[in-house]
């Protein structure tokens, strides 16, 4: 794989399977030239009102109901252009397992998207040679009142398989997703994990060319992980297809992949041996956070507030002694079903450690009605190692639409010990990120 430096004319963007450059006999099977993105953000100034108060200001003053409308039109909505991609250059050979790696919002998501056909670049070219199948949205396609027998036949024909090959492949497809007892059970019955676990075996049981991955270790548990993995790395040894990789778990990547992209602000930083390269990820540290252009809309979700506070106060320095809070204001401008808002915490690497949503605890909430919403999270006392964290805040309809995607909503912040807790080394050199919040109660007897 080489990295090409030099600037190059930004062409008609196209996507194509055409003949690609041969070096030292291995075929180029991903050509990217200067691919660039850009994204346009809606910022509205308007605050929220009641629609029974809309209706009754209308009714007491028609004219000045009409001329506050127009100015809405004309001047209360700015936008502005987001590069999510700059000049992008990457050739990929037969056979390569590359990680693709890099903080929240620089672009990696956005790269296989682009790649996949997903979305396409502002900017640039790309060739292709051979079948791309994606692991971006797990489970996309999937039919809620099938059962996971018919959703395999139904999800393996929208991702390319004949139905002769979902036949050959359909016990090895149920074993690996370990749910044989319910999958003659409607998959609306399926609990989050259940459905995952199903999705990701039809994909990995494909045989593309090419498999575009992201971050699908997320999800699972620990055993079903270290399944994905052990299935990733037989499919590139054994069956010598091309794979890009893009995850926040630096364990993964170092053992998947021997080559790895550093992405930085939508722009590539280094190339390189992995491990070499996620030391210099892992060195740079937490960067500062961009300033987030509050409110931000995407489609029916306008997020006004995000903030951390403690003792009353914004703040990104954490005293570990006190609990602080997280808060989150959001406007929804329709009814929606599914909906989920929450965070997720990952430590300075960018793996997730934690996560919670409003609504584990109120699942009602997931028919939420227009209107204003303001979300709050106290975090407790004692609880995280001292350490940087990075805390992202997350809205979306499960299965249907990731809101602020391609924006991160996001905020690094530093916890400190708590002034009673004396943190001493340990021989395995491992410290955790969680903290048990409570101290030792230990008794002493003499010896007689």
């Amino acid at each position: 794989m080489t990295h090409i430096k030099e600037k190059l004319p930004p062409p008609q963007s196209r996507q194509a399977s055409e003949a690609l450059p041969v070096s030292n006999g291995i075929e180029t099977v991903i050509s990217i030239k200067n691919i660039s993105k850009k994204y346009r953000i809606a910022h509205r100034s308007a605050r929220y009102t009641a629609l029974r108060d809309n209706i009754t200001y209308a009714l007491l003053s028609p004219f000045q109901t009409i001329k506050n409308q127009m100015k809405k039109i004309l001047a209360r909505e700015t936008k502005e252009e987001f590069w999510a991609l700059k000049n992008i250059n990457l050739d990929v050979k037969k056979g390569e397992v590359i990680g693709i790696i890099g903080r929240n919002g620089a672009g990696k998501s956005t790269l296989l998207k682009i790649l996949t056909g997903i979305t396409p670049p502002t900017e640039g070219e790309i060739k292709i040679k051979g079948k791309v199948v994606s692991l971006l949205e797990v489970g996309t396609g999937f039919h809620p009142e099938l059962t996971g027998r018919e959703n395999i036949f139904l999800n393996g024909a929208i991702l390319g398989m004949t139905k002769r090959q979902i036949e050959k492949n359909f016990d090895k497809i149920v074993a690996f997703s370990g749910i044989e007892r319910f999958i003659d059970t409607p998959v609306k019955r399926y609990s989050s994990g259940m459905y995952v676990r199903l999705a990701f075996s039809v994909a990995a049981h494909l045989e593309p060319d090419i498999l575009l991955v992201d971050e699908v270790l997320a999800v699972g548990d620990a055993d079903f992980q270290k399944k994905c993995l052990g299935k990733m790395d037989e499919v590139t040894k054994t069956q010598g297809r091309t794979i890009l990789f893009v995850s926040h778990n630096m364990d993964a990547v170092s053992r998947l992949c021997k080559t790895t992209v550093l992405l930085e602000q939508g722009k590539i930083s280094a190339i390189g041996d992995t491990d070499k390269i996620i030391e210099l990820y892992l060195k740079g540290g937490p960067q500062h956070d961009t300033p987030l252009p509050l409110p931000m809309t995407d489609e029916n979700v306008t997020l006004t507030e995000f903030s951390i506070t403690q003792r009353g106060k914004q703040t990104e320095s954490i005293d570990g002694s006190d609990p602080f809070g997280i808060h989150i204001g959001f406007s929804i401008a329709r009814n929606l079903q599914s909906f989920r808002v929450g965070v997720l915490i990952k430590n300075s690497s960018g793996t997730l450690i934690s996560r919670s949503f409003v609504q584990d605890w109120e699942p009602e909430l997931e028919e939420i009605t227009a209107g204003h919403y303001n979300a709050n999270l106290l975090i407790p006392a004692r609880l995280f190692m001292a350490g940087e964290y990075l805390i992202e805040i997350k809205l979306f309809c499960f299965r249907s639409k990731d809101y602020f995607a391609d924006t991160p909503v996001q905020k690094t912040v530093t916890v400190h010990s708590p002034k009673e807790y004396h943190e001493l080394a340990s021989k395995s050199g491992t410290r955790g990120y969680f903290l048990i919040p409570t101290a030792w109660n230990m008794q002493h007897k003499k010896a007689s």
